[in-house]
């Protein structure tokens, strides 16, 4: 089924789901509703005003109908003049309520439409939260962007220029129409002659604007996840010297949103000026019939009045109608994002208040796509407060451990044990609240230098920030940045260097104080004055506490109790670091190329 043509079925489904949303705020809605017919009703009241007013003026004998002469008694009026003057003081009046009433309409259906959007953000955003990490591996950022943000904004066009608008003007055209076949059905049916035109006319504007607008919407998708991927990556970008080549491919793709809106303004361009014709040509009609049949000139005002109420929607509901469809149409991809149960993890429900730490790998099998797999048969065991090192090419399956036991992604086979319970079993927040991470890509968001470290987690004491920063050897460099612990880090942590962006994050670990540690190439990119810097932190921090170490650097997991090594996602050696030299294997060898290369870099 295509996106750009939703079945009806489909579209009432989906406006159904959009309208529940409505519920904590239904009684805004039924008083939106409730004004809508109020105002539909209220419409002809002013041409037959005008039409009763003008009469009289000219000396007609009028009767006013019952319920205007509530306010208006004839008789206490002892001549013309006077009449008028009170017939012209209520419509002030009447105009005066219907202007605040439409107000009220207005700003209730746009505040429904904020509310709504809010939580229906809060919850689009809130599953992205929770999804797996094989999902973000395969959706650009820019369309999650694009659904979150824009998508989502176009849903509050359903309730400002949507359903119950276009219901709205709809009665009201209804109301007038009726009221002016009421007054005079024969002078009705000759200015409505030009309105085939209109409604051809209306036809083909919506299936151009639609169309147009179902292009825009790609095009923005497209424009939203080409910049966000290429300024993210714009270090590549301009290292290649590759900024003419993906300008051109940005410069096609802002071409094609150019021509889509174009043709947008194009069909717009062409109908409203129809829409002025076909009022003309009525008007001309209304006034050759009154003229020809000799009609008194309050029925000539009050009809032109009713032509210019009922056209002044009929200029909008054919937008009003390609917005409601470009609304439910985003609103269908909103709803992909929430309906996709598959790439939700599952929380489990055991949380116990201390976990010890012993991790037991069972036969387990990973792959990242199906059949390419990662580890194969994984089968090892840590204990409670020992330290495991993780050795073994790039692309061995590391990191692939370290993020199946975080539950980052869903391993295929085996079974993976916590303190003799499956990682599945556990709650998301215990799970990974006991394990503490150190990657070797470390991410910074924008922000202080304090928030990065807590993560804004306001339980954090700011002595023990200090503390845990003093432990890494940190403390007297955030000191001296401009600011302190209240330095601006930009984006990414882009004005500090990468081994500066990983102390923060060893700093954060130890902070958190966790029953797993994991140092994922925590190291790599520090120097051999900081790397010495912070080794006695390490040492105190893996004490009683169960750690698992991936590092290229064979001096750093030395004291590991057992050495795992991994070639092509299966285990070849595992052992002490003595037991491993002794065997003369993968491991051996590895430590020896080291070794002869650091003395080089020494003699160098």
């Amino acid at each position: 089924m295509s996106i750009a043509t939703p079945k009806p079925t489909l579209k009432i489904t989906i406006l159904k789901r959009v309208f529940s949303f409505v519920k904590p705020y239904r009684f805004i809605f039924w008083m939106n509703v409730l004004l809508s017919i109020v105002l539909a009703f209220a419409t002809p009241v002013r041409p037959y005003l005008i039409q009763s007013t003008v009469n009289i003026a000219i000396g007609k004998l009028v009767v006013l109908p019952v319920w205007l002469q509530w306010f208006i008694p004839v008789g206490a009026f002892g001549d013309v003049a006077k009449l008028v003057i009170a017939i012209t003081l209520f419509q002030v009046a009447f105009i005066f309520l219907e202007t605040l009433l439409r107000f009220f309409f207005t700003f209730g259906m746009a505040w429904l439409g904020q509310q709504v959007i809010r939580d229906l953000r809060n919850k689009v955003y809130d599953k992205i939260m929770h999804w797996e990490m094989r999902q973000f591996d395969q959706t650009p950022i820019g369309t999650l962007t694009t659904r979150t943000i824009n998508d989502i904004e176009s849903i509050n066009d359903i309730f400002s220029d949507g359903l119950i608008p276009i219901l709205a003007d709809l009665l009201t055209i209804i109301v007038t129409l009726t009221t002016m076949f009421v007054i005079n059905w024969k002078l009705t049916l000759i200015c409505l002659i030009p309105f085939p035109i209109m409604i051809i006319a209306t036809y083909f504007f919506k299936e151009s604007v639609n169309k147009s607008f179902m292009q825009v919407r790609n095009a923005v998708a497209a424009l939203n996840a080409f910049v966000q991927e290429h300024i993210s990556g714009m270090q590549v970008v301009q290292a290649f010297a590759a900024e003419e080549k993906e300008m051109k491919k940005f410069t096609k793709i802002n071409e094609q949103h150019k021509r889509a809106n174009i043709k947008a303004i194009f069909a717009y361009s062409v109908f409203f000026p129809v829409v002025e014709v076909v009022l003309a040509l009525s008007i001309g009609l209304i006034v050759w019939w009154v003229a020809g049949q000799s009609l008194d000139a309050g029925m000539l005002v009050a009809f032109i009045l009713f032509l210019n109420q009922i056209f002044r929607p009929l200029r909008m509901i054919a937008d009003k109608f390609n917005v409601l469809q470009m609304g439910m149409v985003a609103a269908e991809r909103v709803f992909k994002v929430l309906d996709n149960k598959d790439v939700t993890i599952n929380d489990g429900e055991y949380a116990p208040t201390h976990i010890q730490g012993k991790i037991e790998f069972k036969q387990v099998k990973f792959a990242y796509q199906e059949p390419n797999w990662v580890l194969k048969g994984i089968d090892f065991e840590v204990k409670a407060g020992e330290t495991v090192a993780l050795v073994g090419h790039t692309g061995s399956g590391k990191t692939s451990i370290i993020s199946i036991l975080n539950r980052l992604y869903p391993y295929q086979g085996g079974e993976i044990l916590l303190d003799d319970h499956a990682i599945e079993s556990y709650t998301l927040d215990r799970l990974r609240g006991s394990i503490g991470v150190v990657l070797q890509d470390v991410f910074l968001f924008s922000g202080s230098v304090y928030d990065n470290i807590t993560l804004r987690n306001p339980l954090i004491k700011k002595e023990q920030v200090y503390e845990a920063a003093k432990m890494i050897g940190m403390h007297d460099f955030i000191m001296q940045l401009p600011g302190g612990y209240d330095y601006q880090v930009m984006e990414r942590g882009a004005t500090l260097s990468l081994g500066q962006r990983q102390l923060l994050s060893f700093i954060r670990a130890l902070l958190y104080n966790p029953s797993i540690l994991i140092l994922d190439e925590a190291t790599s990119s520090i120097d051999t004055e900081s790397e010495q810097l912070i080794e006695r932190a390490i040492d105190a921090l893996i004490q009683g506490r169960t750690s698992i170490v991936i590092a290229h650097r064979l001096s750093t997991i030395r004291k590991a109790n057992k050495i795992i090594v991994l070639d092509k996602g299966e285990i070849k050696e595992m052992g002490t670091h003595n037991e491993l030299l002794q065997l003369g294997g993968f491991y051996a060898n590895l430590n020896e190329m080291q070794f002869a290369k650091n003395k080089e870099t020494k003699i160098s």
